[in-house]
């Protein structure tokens, strides 16, 4: 959605990062389509994988870069009592570093999804197991895939900051955090 917008906006950043673009003409289906157009693309053993609309700490970023999984590895955060909105976090059941089971309304969970994941292969092949089987699939449906697998862990973030940042208030909190965060 809005391809022309989006390329142009980050043309900018040409240089001073290695951007590639993909054309997903299936956008209107769920993220892990998205996910599955941009396959060939990627030239490595794994990736790391974060949502457009969340602001991620530096911190956060050593840690998902740290990272070698077999099959995918979720950030994820376990200081419940800091989430911004717990309504619309992603929430996730975890036993020691596996994830258990992951969706916007499972009971019980005992963390949330950071939005940053990193993937191997293992994560696009079930996406496009879930792709072939539903005509759609979604991120969490693939890790959900993976998890019943067992190839799917999860990395707690600890002091680290992420935030979605869905609507304005959102985007001032993470702000201000961040600036609080640097000094």
């Amino acid at each position: 959605y809005g391809r022309d917008a989006v390329m142009a906006s980050l043309r900018g950043y040409q240089g001073r990062a290695d951007i590639g673009f993909v054309d997903n003409p299936l956008y209107d289906l769920k993220n892990g389509v998205s996910l599955l157009a941009a396959r060939e693309h990627i030239r490595a053993d794994r990736f790391i994988l974060t949502m457009a609309d969340h602001v991620v700490g530096d911190e956060v970023m050593r840690l998902a870069g740290a990272q070698r999984p077999t099959g995918a590895t979720l950030l994820v955060d376990k200081k419940l009592d800091a989430i911004f909105d717990m309504d619309d976090a992603t929430k996730v059941w975890a036993e020691g570093d596996r994830l258990v089971s992951i969706g916007k309304t499972i009971a019980p969970f005992n963390c949330v999804d950071t939005g940053v994941f990193v993937g191997t292969d293992a994560l696009m092949e079930a996406i496009a197991t879930v792709y072939a089987a539903n005509g759609d699939a979604s991120l969490s449906e693939g890790v959900q895939a993976l998890a019943e697998r067992g190839e799917m862990s999860v990395r707690d973030i600890g002091d680290g900051f992420w935030q979605d940042v869905d609507t304005p208030a959102m985007l001032a909190f993470a702000e201000r955090e961040l600036a609080r965060r640097s000094g």
